[in-house]
C-alpha cells in the first residue's frame, strides 16, 4: 500500500513507518517543516508542513495515499486541543483527494470502563485519569465524533497506558470496546494494530480496544 503517516516524528508515528516500510510499503511521513527527521528508505517520502491546522498544506501529503494513519496526539496535558483541530484538517484534505481509508489513534478512557473490569480500575484509576486528563480526552472524543460523521472508512485505537517495548504482534484486541484488566501496551504494538487494521474493511466504523 501506499500510507500517509501523520505525526510521523511521535513515537507512535515512527513506529508505524518503521514498521510499514519493514513489511514492503510505500510511506509518505508527514512532518513539521522545524522538525528534525532523519529517516531514510527507498519507499520513504518525507513531506514536511507548516502545521497541520490547515487541509491546503496537508492535500499534497495525502493525495495518492490508500490510506491514512495517524498517530498526532499532544505530547503533555498542557498542549491544547491539538488531535482534533489537527484530524478536521486530515479529514477535509482526504476529501478533496478522495482518500477514504483513515486510522487513527485515542485512549481507553475516552470509552466506557469495561464489564469485568477489577475494582481498583473502576473505582480509583479510572476516575483519577479521567479528571487529571479530562482536558486531553474532551479533545479525543471531539476528534472521535468528528470522524463519525466524515462518511470515511475510519477506524480509532485506544490504547491504555502506553509504554516503550520491541513489538511483539501479541496482545489483546475489543471491538468497540474496552479490555477488562488492560493496564497497558506498548507504542510498537499499538503502532502494529493500527497498520494491522488498515487492510481490514469490517473494522471500518469502528473503535478498537488494545491491551496485554
Amino acid at each position: 500500500m501506499r500510507i500517509t503517516v501523520f505525526g510521523a516524528t511521535g513515537r507512535i508515528g515512527a513506529a508505524a513507518v518503521e514498521q510499514a516500510l519493514e513489511a514492503g510499503h510505500k510511506v509518505v511521513a508527514v512532518v513539521r517543516a522545524s522538525a528534525q527527521y532523519e529517516v531514510r528508505h527507498p519507499a520513504l517520502e518525507v513531506v514536511k508542513v507548516a502545521g497541520l491546522t490547515h487541509a491546503s498544506e496537508l492535500v499534497q501529503a495525502v493525495d495518492g495515499a490508500e490510506a491514512v494513519l495517524s498517530g498526532v496526539g499532544p505530547r503533555g496535558r498542557k498542549d491544547g486541543p491539538v488531535t482534533s483541530t489537527s484530524t478536521r484538517s486530515i479529514i477535509q484534505a482526504m476529501k478533496e483527494t478522495g482518500v477514504r481509508r483513515y486510522v487513527g489513534v485515542s485512549a481507553a478512557p475516552v470509552g466506557p470502563v469495561p464489564p469485568g473490569d477489577s475494582l481498583v480500575n473502576r473505582v480509583l484509576i479510572h476516575p483519577f485519569f479521567g479528571w487529571f486528563l479530562k482536558e486531553t480526552y474532551a479533545d479525543l472524543a471531539l476528534m472521535e465524533g468528528d470522524l463519525a460523521r466524515s462518511g470515511l472508512d475510519w477506524t480509532v485505537v485506544r490504547p491504555p497506558k502506553l509504554v516503550s517495548k520491541p513489538v511483539t504482534g501479541v496482545y489483546r484486541t475489543a471491538l468497540d470496546a474496552n479490555l477488562p484488566r488492560g493496564m497497558a501496551i506498548s507504542r510498537e504494538d499499538t503502532a502494529h494494530l493500527m497498520l494491522a487494521t488498515l487492510a481490514d474493511p469490517t473494522t471500518a466504523g469502528h473503535t478498537i480496544g488494545i491491551a496485554y
